[in-house]
């Protein structure tokens, strides 16, 4: 028997790879923030500057935290509309508890995220509600539990560990930009080199497969929620520290949908089975990049919300593209 040897297939023309749409969902993203930064430096005036940037960073960060745990979920082919109520919730238990010491308070918090990542993964695994309408539920719910934790107030936040946390830096890295980036790192490692992250994949690309072949799935959708509600519950601790007040009336307002746009952005696919966590970071970083340059240039809110409405519809397209390739 004679074995035929495989010849290497020749590498794509520069631009052959530009009218393929996995180009653009691999690395889209990352050209579209050289973009924007190469307009800023060129057109807008201190845009560039360490001040500037590191503001941005800083801007960015909570975004970044909420959207890691959002693309776990969307890597199960799940979506979580509660993140924001979540980020609410935790901000109004931090005052009552500081009285206790800081990490009771801290916990505390986590805690309630976790709850609520457990009441939605209960939801969508074992009871067998559809995603959107099991977080919809806390969507509503969590804000509302927040204002009456908080008898409707904002209430100040004067603990300077606390405030640390949202004003501090180390190494002269904002303590908040080196906490996204640690949970960036860690969530990599999680999808790319554990079990666990492995089985979030293979049940995103196929539930069903995923239980016959003995996968634990209903476990599985529990924990992915339970990471996304503790992450959020984290961002709403980190914002209310910047913000030096708890204001479950307007924290985490349509974060959901930021963190959503981040994750699409990013390449990661609304069908499940992939989660691009680089991506996601950029994806962050691209809608606060645009945001700031729209702002810089005098421009309405209302027009980078158009923006990202465009941008939202390319990267869904080429996902589209891309499957049906």
């Amino acid at each position: 028997m004679t074995t035929q040897a495989t010849l290497p297939r020749p590498a794509a023309k520069p631009r052959a790879r530009l009218r393929d749409p996995a180009w653009y969902q691999e690395y889209g993203v990352y050209a579209a923030v050289a973009v924007v930064l190469l307009f800023n430096a060129l057109f807008t005036e201190h845009f560039m500057t360490a001040d500037n940037l590191r503001t941005q960073l800083v801007q960015v960060a909570p975004i970044v935290i909420v959207a890691l745990g959002m693309a776990l979920v969307i890597g199960t082919e799940g979506i979580d509309l509660s993140v924001g109520s979540t980020m609410a919730l935790a901000a109004a238990l931090l005052p009552l508890y500081l009285g206790y010491g800081l990490v009771p308070a801290l916990l505390i918090a986590l805690l309630a995220g976790a709850v609520v990542g457990a009441i939605n993964g209960t939801l969508v695994s074992l009871v067998g509600l559809q995603p959107i309408v099991a977080t919809l539920a806390l969507f509503v719910g969590g804000r509302g539990l927040a204002l009456v934790m908080a008898d409707g107030r904002l209430k100040q936040i004067v603990n300077p560990d606390i405030l640390a946390l949202g004003t501090g830096s180390f190494l002269g890295v904002p303590t908040v930009v080196l906490i996204a980036g640690v949970l960036a790192l860690a969530v990599a490692f999680l999808v790319q080199r554990t079990t666990f992250g492995r089985q979030i994949v293979a049940i995103g690309g196929n539930r069903s497969a995923s239980a016959l072949s003995g996968l634990p799935v209903k476990r599985v959708l529990i924990g992915v929620y339970v990471l996304c509600g503790v992450m959020a519950a984290l961002a709403g601790i980190l914002a209310t520290a910047r913000l030096t007040a708890s204001d479950p009336s307007s924290l985490g307002t349509l974060m959901e949908l930021s963190a959503i746009t981040a994750v699409v952005v990013g390449g990661t696919p609304l069908n499940g089975g992939s989660v691009r966590v680089l991506g996601t970071v950029a994806g962050a970083l691209l809608m606060q990049l645009l945001r700031a340059t729209l702002v810089k240039h005098d421009l309405p809110d209302s027009t980078a919300q158009i923006a990202q409405a465009a941008i939202i519809i390319a990267a869904v397209y080429v996902a589209r593209e891309r499957r049906s390739r």
